[in-house]
């Protein structure tokens, strides 16, 4: 019962969260014009009356806004997200199309904002005296630095620097080659690592001065030892709890980096669809993420649950998983 519990939870807060997505998302788009400019070609149409009553009646605009609603959300409940305006095509297919290239993108750059964080805190704990104090402290600035460094400004300086410059990289990534993904990854994972950096370091610095990891020491257990079996599974804690969040963020951040590197995907889609209020390839594409963000942050949960087994025990206000359902 526990673990239905906890299933049931999580899938209420996806239901929550697309529900509110899909209603900001809609009445947003909306607010700023007539969709049937979308469906007619553009603000510069010569539709005639004839047209735009027949397009009407084709979309459901003639119906009230309130009935227009219900069918979206009806639409994303069942995952028949219908056909794009502007694109006269199914929105699961132009989803499907786009959506394996940004997933690409965000999980390269999580997976190398981890690999930055992680031998960034390292590098802090291991550093002693003196020196220890000063790398410390480079490396707080550092990572303060990429924290709040814009993602297209970090692009575009990316782009001068390895493409115009030095010709090393492509400017463009059109398509899924390791050297066409290097700049979009680096730019999307830097700010992510300073986040998680700061973090982890935070974390190993206390674990490394925990009692268990004096204990450790004390039984002979060497530093490489120590740091792997100890005190970098405690330290990971507060980063696994925040890649829920940093994966989000990612999928968010796709949409200027696919626009400044000229790459295809679901960010770039979303924002072709958000100009031309193309609103039911919006509200598919939103839904679509905000899905994969809770099930990435239900795994983040999971993963909490495997790294630390003081977790899977009862707790006063919270609904955990049983040891048999985290193992199976």
């Amino acid at each position: 019962m526990a673990a239905l519990r906890w299933i049931a939870a999580r899938l209420a807060r996806a239901a929550l969260v697309v529900w509110i997505v899909a209603t900001v998302v809609f009445f947003a788009l909306r607010a700023t014009g007539d969709p049937l400019e979308a469906i007619l070609g553009g603000p510069g149409s010569q539709a005639g009356p004839e047209a735009v009553a027949a397009a009407e009646r084709a979309y459901g605009l003639d119906q009230p806004l309130v009935v227009q609603y219900a069918v979206q959300l009806a639409r994303v409940a069942t995952l028949q997200l219908g056909d794009s305006y502007a694109r006269r095509q199914s929105v699961a297919e132009l989803i499907g199309q786009q959506l394996p290239s940004t997933l690409l993108l965000a999980v390269l750059a999580l997976g190398l904002a981890w690999v930055l964080a992680v031998a960034g805190a390292i590098v802090a704990t291991s550093a002693r005296g003196r020196a220890g104090r000063v790398v410390g402290a480079a490396l707080r600035g550092v990572e303060v630095t990429a924290t709040v460094m814009p993602q297209f400004w970090l692009g575009a300086v990316l782009i001068l620097v390895f493409a115009s410059t030095l010709g090393a990289l492509p400017a463009t990534s059109a398509g899924s080659s390791p050297a066409e993904l290097v700049l979009p990854v680096v730019t999307l994972a830097i700010p992510i690592a300073g986040f998680l950096a700061q973090v982890s370091r935070d974390a190993l610095l206390e674990a490394d001065r925990a009692p268990f990891a004096t204990t450790a020491r004390a039984r002979g257990a060497g530093e490489p030892r120590v740091l792997l079996r100890h005190t970098l599974p405690h330290a990971a804690l507060p980063a696994i709890a925040l890649s829920g969040w940093a994966f989000g963020n990612l999928l968010s951040g796709a949409v200027v980096v696919e626009v400044l590197f000229a790459r295809p995907g679901l960010g770039r889609l979303l924002q072709e669809a958000a100009l031309a209020r193309d609103v039911p390839v919006v509200i598919g594409a939103v839904s679509i993420v905000a899905l994969l963000y809770v099930a990435v942050v239900v795994l983040s949960d999971a993963a909490e649950l495997l790294v630390d087994p003081r977790l899977r025990g009862p707790r006063p206000g919270a609904v955990r998983m049983p040891d048999v359902a985290v193992g199976s």
